[in-house]
């Protein structure tokens, strides 16, 4: 009878078993990326600052859209004026959003602006509007702006500097160099830190020695007067956009070492393992044994110093403009804003000038957060 009742409570399922049909299966048969995506999911820090970083880079095509003014609008009624709040209620009511106009005056005691704000007086802003015109990608001229100034009044979210220029605007202008200049930095410096330190761990031998003198010979150099003797370096009358990739290519050529000296170490690891002498045995090239076989063994550490060594290029960037020998206007960076900001007074009086720093802390550790999920991400052995 027990025999009985057990048979027909042990329920069996006829359908032929796959192993890929349950989760495991499919946790299991799931491709190195979707598992690498899986977990970095997990990592909600770096989600977020993943989720920040691509909100600053969509931003780069559009800033003349988003700013409400041209980068050297000049605004001399309003020189250093104080930062403006946008309000959506006047008088227990609701506006919309506005901003209370400022009424200037100058101190013939302290040879100072004041600004007194009229809340008087609310002046609704303007969306989807016609402001300063533009270049669009240097294609197509407009003056269609996102938010734009009431009629006859200002917008100064940030302030402006000792020129009257909105410091929000320039904020704008400033991320599209800055943020490029690291991409373009880092491309530079890991194609070299690739090439040198993939043929110095594959060939090893004189190959080897030669490229660890060169390392040793750049690593040995003091980096920030470099930096500076290099910058100084740069021919005066070079157009902005000569300037710029003077100064990536700078940045570039600095700082593969470091990764070049890594690779070197995971290759000679790696080059004598099974599936590297499977390769050369059927004839693969050695360019197509490091690029195809070796590298993406260790992309995770790849991937981690991508991220890591972005805001490098963006911290020198803004360290070379702030001294005076990165760029220089007309060119906005966030590096240019703040060396607006070296004077110790005018600072003291106009805090708003140190807003620049904000954006720059922001980037560099988004970076930093991303990096560190990446790279836990695509470790295997996490």
């Amino acid at each position: 009878m027990t025999d009985a009742l057990s048979a027909e409570s042990h329920f069996v399922d006829p359908a032929p078993f796959e192993p890929d049909s349950g989760p495991e299966g499919r946790a299991e048969s799931a491709s190195a990326w979707r598992l690498i995506v899986r977990k970095f999911l997990h990592h909600r820090l770096a989600v977020a600052s993943a989720v920040i970083l691509l909100a600053l880079y969509a931003i780069v095509p559009f800033v003349e859209l988003l700013a409400p003014y041209g980068q050297a609008r000049r605004n001399g009624d309003f020189l250093y004026a104080p930062p403006q709040g946008v309000h959506l209620f006047h008088d227990g009511r609701f506006v919309g959003p506005f901003v209370y106009p400022y009424r200037a005056h100058l101190d013939l005691d302290t040879f100072r602006r004041d600004y007194k704000v009229d809340t008087a007086a609310p002046q609704p802003l303007r969306f989807l509007c016609r402001g300063d015109g533009y270049d669009w990608l240097g294609l197509v001229h407009t003056d269609l702006h996102l938010v734009c100034p009431p009629e006859n009044g200002t917008l100064f979210l940030f302030g402006t500097d000792k020129l009257g220029r909105d410091l929000f605007s320039r904020l704008i202008y400033g991320a599209r160099i800055s943020l490029t200049i690291g991409l373009v930095g880092v491309a530079i410096s890991f194609t070299l830190g690739l090439f040198f330190g993939g043929i110095a761990g594959y060939f090893g031998g004189i190959v080897d020695a030669g490229v660890q003198r060169l390392i040793e010979v750049v690593r040995s150099l003091p980096e920030l007067p470099l930096w500076l003797a290099l910058s100084a370096a740069l021919p005066p009358n070079w157009s902005p956009l000569l300037i710029f990739f003077g100064i990536t290519v700078i940045l570039g050529l600095l700082d593969w070492p470091g990764l070049a000296r890594a690779v070197r170490g995971k290759l000679l690891a790696l080059r004598e393992e099974d599936f590297v002498q499977a390769a050369e045995l059927m004839g693969a090239s050695p360019a197509r044994v490091i690029s195809r076989h070796l590298i993406p063994n260790f992309m995770s550490h790849l991937i981690a110093s991508a991220t890591l060594s972005i805001p490098t290029m963006i911290l020198g960037e803004t360290a070379l403009s702030f001294l005076g020998l990165g760029l220089r206007p007309p060119v906005t960076s966030w590096g240019v804003l703040l060396n607006e900001a070296q004077n110790l007074a005018a600072v003291q009086l106009y805090p708003w000038l140190l807003v620049p720093v904000l954006p720059v802390l922001v980037t560099v550790l988004a970076f930093n957060f991303l990096g560190d999920g990446l790279r836990d991400a695509a470790d295997p052995y996490q």
